[in-house]
């Protein structure tokens, strides 16, 4: 592998050891805010909400600090990595990434220390405030960093002055409309993600009968967030696909395995032998109309081929191989498709239970275990998900103005791959803390407490008495 290869492969693990914990942190947030809300206006009940907001803010605590981390050593790699990309489009891409610091992180870190440390000491309205302040704050975050990354996918409101882009209508850029979708998919998969997690861990504690007024609630509430979120991510999933057949063909084309340009109406490849090597696929089996279906909500429609729309980019943007890499592109696409359908029919068939059994939905324990077994299905979907948005672009960094070659810094295999090395092992170490804190603490339930005696017992007298009184409570 060369330095182009190795950093593209260590900015891809970066983006997905850090992805693990943002997409739970913007997604949980909301969950707990909905939480504390009940807490707050369900008087006759608020013990149980309260200590149901208790124990999730307790596992989204763990994943936000870690989170953190793992963001700041990701920025890094800008001037490490790709410090030619950061020279071309630093005066555009840093704007995003200074507002999410200034509006978002400041805001969160602030609320979520009030909301958390404050809880004996705040007004129950304040604590409310606080909450939905973080849940608000990492929306704000999820904003300008998909921003951001949009712009690299869809390039608007600049000018290129001396070799390097210069922002000239920030309002173009801020309503950009690769971005809104962009936006709402991340936001639809991050409550996706939240929704099964608090899902899972409350099917886990009901199957053994422990805390079941809080998490007979709280699996209750996950299954509302599951079901928007999952009806969220696939309508806005389908959009990005129409949009990307038009302003990146390219992609839409390697997510289909289409190398000739298509008859009208298209089928839909369900699953190909793909010859990247000899652009074709030796076998295929298609289903007809369905890529028309997908591509135009009409029965009617076509979508070029990878070998023609390589022949114009390369009028376009002059002599090279402008076809990304198919097999993953496609493959990435049908497994995050299958796993989000999955997700989809597990959230409704839960609501379909909630309606017909109603309180017997927590005994029903096939679909209990069902949950638990979900919980990482949402992750995986995601990572397919950026595997098939920035694998379609490729060889392009910035859509049609700068490919990953000319953005790629100058350093040498070694330097590269020690960095590479390094932050395999400080991530594995900190994505390990992260899921044996996160499972534990799961594990430990509702009512697992310290020992009050222990905690409220006086300070030991070492003069007197007192010590052996101390030493026999402990």
């Amino acid at each position: 592998m060369d330095v182009v290869d190795l950093s593209r492969f260590q900015f891809a693990s970066t983006s997905i050891f850090h992805f693990f914990f943002v997409s739970l942190t913007v997604g949980l947030s909301f969950v707990i805010a909905i939480m504390e809300t009940f807490a707050f206006f369900k008087k006759d009940r608020g013990d149980v909400y309260d200590r149901m907001t208790n124990f999730f803010g307790h596992l989204f605590l763990i994943n936000f600090a870690v989170g953190v981390v793992t963001g700041i050593v990701q920025e890094f790699q800008f001037g490490m990595n790709w410090s030619e990309y950061s020279r071309f489009v630093g005066n555009i891409f840093g704007v995003p990434l200074a507002l999410e610091v200034l509006m978002a992180f400041f805001l969160e870190s602030t609320f979520i220390a009030l909301w958390w440390f404050g809880k004996d000491r705040l007004r129950p309205w304040m604590r409310l405030g606080s909450i939905w302040l973080v849940a608000i704050g990492t929306q704000i975050s999820a904003f300008w960093i998909v921003l951001a990354n949009a712009w690299m996918h869809h390039p608007v409101g600049y000018e290129v002055v001396d070799g390097r882009a210069v922002l000239t209508d920030f309002s173009a850029v801020v309503f950009n409309y690769k971005a809104l979708l962009y936006f709402a998919h991340v936001q639809g998969s991050a409550w996706t993600i939240a929704g099964f997690f608090v899902l899972g861990i409350s099917a886990y504690h009901l199957l053994r009968g422990r805390g079941v007024d809080v998490f007979s609630r709280s699996l209750r509430i996950a299954l509302v967030v599951a079901a928007v979120g999952t009806v969220f991510s696939a309508t806005s999933g389908h959009r990005e696909a129409q949009v990307a057949r038009v302003d990146q063909p390219m992609k839409f084309a390697a997510m289909e395995a289409q190398w000739e340009t298509s008859d009208s109406p298209a089928p839909w490849s369900l699953v190909a032998v793909i010859d990247e090597d000899g652009q074709r696929n030796p076998f295929s089996v298609e289903i007809p109309y369905v890529g028309s279906i997908l591509a135009y909500n009409s029965l009617e429609g076509r979508y070029e081929g990878l070998v023609p729309l390589n022949e114009e980019y390369q009028e376009l943007y002059g002599e090279g191989d402008y076809v990304p890499p198919v097999t993953p592109i496609y493959w990435s696409f049908r497994l995050m498709v299958a796993i989000g359908s999955l997700l989809l029919l597990a959230s409704f068939a839960g609501l379909f239970l909630w309606w017909r059994r109603r309180e017997r939905l927590d005994r029903t324990r096939w679909y209990l275990r069902a949950l638990v077994l979900l919980i990482p299905l949402p992750w995986i979907a995601n990572f397919a998900g950026w595997i098939v948005t920035e694998m379609g672009r490729q060889p392009f960094m910035v859509y049609g103005l700068l490919t990953v070659q000319e953005g790629v810094s100058a350093n040498t295999v070694g330097e590269v791959l020690a960095g590479l090395i390094g932050l395999w092992v400080v991530y594995l170490a900190l994505i390990s803390l992260d899921v044996f804190l996160l499972t534990v603490t799961a594990r430990a339930g509702i009512d697992h407490k310290p020992d009050k005696q222990i905690l409220a017992a006086p300070a030991p007298n070492y003069a007197g008495e007192g010590f052996q009184d101390y030493d026999r409570k402990a």
